[in-house]
């Protein structure tokens, strides 16, 4: 069709610029030639007739009467005689008369016979210019051919590029369209939903692959104009609707009926839930979105599920837990009762820690799985969070019911369990509070069965224990205390009380113990058995043994350079991590040498922390900090810890001490102690030295120092220089020294 149109404008626009440049000049030559050949034929014959006769007139003579002859061919306009030439011709061809000048070439020249009695005698010859002709032909086919040009750009050259440029127009539309089209057959073949659309006669306009793919349609039902019917009558003869024929049918017309936007839900035979969005089109028939949900329902599900279980052991979780506590209280009214037990597992930190989560996730799954076992219908175990599980025992006859549950849990947790090659053992401690007399609130529940649990636990664990009323005093208390202890350290009630050590060899005071002591504005002095293990449970010794370290070296900067201060540290300060930074401020503020620092620590600071704690200890240690074990002797693994770092000094505790005189046994492990200190390099302190006779026995075994009432009980730090005055003048004080112990033990 383009070519078609290329020609006839192509055609059409030549055809003009001939008939206009070419032809119209040409016509008008052609035209003026005959009209001047004409007039030249007309003027010869004219002019024949005249000669003629005049001939018949005058005779033979007349050739001879040129005057005659003269007015007969001057008889035409003046004009005319300018631009032609007429002559008579003899038969002789001779020239009998000519009138007019010469004519311009080119000329044309015509001939008419002068006839007497019938016989030609002459010929009248008429000659005239066609050089104006030319001219004028020229200027119109010059005017002609500027028109032919134009009709040739108007008619040919401008049409084609308009075409052209329409054509141009049209492609690129085309492809516009085209890419749209290709854009759009993509996106609806690449949509997660299927979808159609439908006309007014219930007829397939369109669909894309998803919409095919959901319900198995093959191509032939896929076509523009498929009726919505053999679609359904396909779905239901597959079988892919759950209901029955006549009831899908009726929905999904009932649908079209309706003609207003709809969401419908359709479950499938293959377990699959298709959701449908059907939208009515502005000029009738529908389009609907098809889209496949049955993971997004399995993911709510899921997360439905999560929100009230726990993910590792599918067990309730606290959520949950809550819930049937509260409806298990709102059921008290009709009379009846139920325990709770808050169930804690022992070692279970251990096994986490050294054989990894893996296994240790894998352990709770197991613990889950017997604590199922061992409930019944209607009873609840939910994991709590960690390593900590509760139940809810219902429909409670007898308190002894909870407490036969509670052996067999402890049982059945206690049995070993194989989990990936190892052959593990836990122990359970249980805590079991019963409603609705240990109460009727859900929180009063939950805390009465954490504090039997408490108790269970600090009573040797792998056993049971019923809430009691004591329990919740004692724990009203430890609050109370808690709360007091925290405001403590910025209400500066804590002092610093020093213990001399007394060096045997040199019979003078070396150093002093700096010990904590809580002046409490209410309850006086509060014994620090009472507190420090408070303090190390809720993380508080920290920032109190912070301040320990700092105001001991505050304080030893003002005694003399050789005293040193010893300061006990907790396994706690060493989780910390801050332990070395604290030490190093310590000793920068009150600018005290660190070799005048004695750090002492237990055999559980070792026990607990391992090699992070040994990384901790050397680091100190190369500060030239001195570090002493404290308490040696009381745990079974000292002697491997002495290996693991090398101490600076031993302490030997006070239960060895005291029975020295009297215990051969305690004798030969502070002889053995010393002994064994002495070739190690290291110090050793005996602790709890109360009288003379101990004294001797231990400077007999080479111990180097002590510490104890015979020299002096703890006392505040303005004390210490008196103490250094009545102990610090080494031998030159020897006789003094031995007549204030005398006279004390008097």
């Amino acid at each position: 069709m383009t070519l078609n149109i290329r020609t006839v404008i192509k055609a059409t626009g030549s055809a003009f610029a001939l008939m206009i440049g070419v032809i119209i000049p040409l016509g008008y030559a052609v035209d003026d030639y005959l009209e001047a050949s004409d007039h030249v034929n007309s003027e010869a014959g004219r002019s024949a007739a005249k000669v003629a006769q005049y001939v018949y007139k005058t005779g033979p003579l007349w050739a001879y009467t040129t005057l005659r002859l003269e007015d007969i061919l001057a008889d035409r306009p003046l004009a005319e005689r300018d631009e032609s030439r007429q002559q008579i011709i003899g038969l002789d061809g001779r020239t009998v008369y000519a009138e007019g000048g010469d004519v311009p070439r080119p000329a044309l020249a015509r001939r008419a016979p002068i006839h007497l009695d019938g016989e030609t005698v002459a010929w009248v010859e008429a000659r005239e210019s066609v050089r104006p002709l030319l001219i004028e032909t020229g200027i119109v086919a010059l005017v002609s051919g500027v028109l032919g040009i134009g009709a040739f750009l108007l008619f040919r050259v401008l049409p084609l590029r308009v075409l052209d440029r329409t054509l141009a127009r049209l492609d690129a539309r085309e492809r516009e369209l085209r890419d749209q089209y290709v854009i759009s057959e993509c996106a609806l073949n690449n949509m997660s939903q299927g979808l159609c659309m439908f006309d007014t006669d219930q007829r397939l306009i369109t669909c894309n692959r998803r919409f095919a793919d959901l319900y198995d349609l093959p191509d032939d039902l896929i076509k523009t104009g498929t009726p919505l019917s053999a679609i359904l009558e396909h779905r239901v003869g597959i079988g892919s609707y759950s209901k029955s024929a006549d009831t899908y049918f009726d929905e999904r017309f009932d649908m079209v009926a309706q003609n207003k936007h709809r969401t419908d839900i359709v479950e499938q035979k293959d377990g699959r839930t298709i959701e449908i969005l059907f939208d009515p089109l502005p000029g009738g028939g529908w389009v609907a979105t098809h889209e496949d949900i049955s993971e997004r329902r399995e993911a709510e599900a899921r997360i439905v599920y999560l929100a009230s279980h726990d993910s590792l052991t599918n067990l309730p979780n606290r959520v949950l837990f809550r819930q049937q506590l509260e409806a298990a209280l709102g059921d008290i009214g009709t009379g009846t009762s139920f325990a709770v037990l808050s169930l804690d597992l022992d070692r279970f930190k251990e096994i986490n820690d050294t054989l990894g989560h893996p296994i240790g996730d894998a352990l709770l799954q197991e613990v889950a799985k017997r604590l199922m076992e061992q409930l019944r219908d209607g009873d609840l175990v939910a994991r709590l969070g960690g390593d900590e599980f509760s139940v809810i025992q219902v429909e409670l006859e007898r308190p002894e019911a909870a407490s036969d549950l509670a052996e067999r849990l402890i049982g059945i947790i206690g049995a070993p369990y194989f989990i990936e090659g190892h052959q593990l053992v836990v122990g359970a401690s249980v805590g079991v509070t019963i409603a609705p007399s240990d109460g009727i609130d859900g929180d009063q529940l939950m805390k009465n069965a954490d504090m039997a649990l408490y108790r269970a636990k600090s009573e040797g664990r792998g056993t049971f224990r019923f809430f009691e009323q004591e329990m919740d005093i004692r724990l009203q208390a430890r609050r109370c205390l808690e709360q007091e202890l925290r405001s403590a350290l910025t209400n500066g009630e804590f002092e610093l009380y020093y213990q001399p050590l007394f060096n045997i060899v040199a019979n003078e005071i070396c150093g002093f113990e700096a010990l904590l002591r809580w002046h409490h504005p209410k309850r006086g002095m509060v014994p620090p058995d009472e507190f420090i293990p408070l303090a190390e449970e809720t993380g508080l010794i920290v920032q109190i043994g912070d301040w320990v370290l700092r105001q001991a070296c505050a304080e030893a900067a003002k005694w003399p350079l050789q005293i040193t201060v010893a300061v006990n540290l907790s396994p706690v300060q060493f989780k910390s991590r801050g332990l070395v930074e604290s030490v190093v401020g310590a000793l920068a503020t009150s600018q005290v040498s660190p070799h005048r620092l004695e750090l002492e620590i237990t055999e559980s600071v070792l026990l607990q922390q391992g090699e992070t704690t040994l990384t901790t200890l050397h680091k100190l240690r190369s500060l030239g900090v001195r570090i002493a074990m404290d308490d040696f002797g009381t745990g079974y693994s000292s002697l491997s810890y002495l290996r693991s770092f090398p101490f600076d000094k031993i302490k030997i505790d006070r239960s060895f001490v005291q029975h020295l005189s009297s215990e051969r046994d305690s004798a030969a492990i502070v002889r053995a102690v010393t002994g064994l200190a002495h070739d190690l390099g290291m110090s050793s302190t005996a602790e709890g030295v109360e009288s003379q006779e101990t004294l001797d026995i231990l400077r007999e075994n080479g111990c180097t120092e002590i510490q104890g009432f015979l020299i002096s009980p703890a006392t505040p730090a303005h004390t210490v220089a008196e103490l250094l005055a009545r102990f610090g003048g080494g031998q030159s004080h020897k006789g003094m020294f031995r007549a204030q112990v005398r006279h004390r033990i008097a």
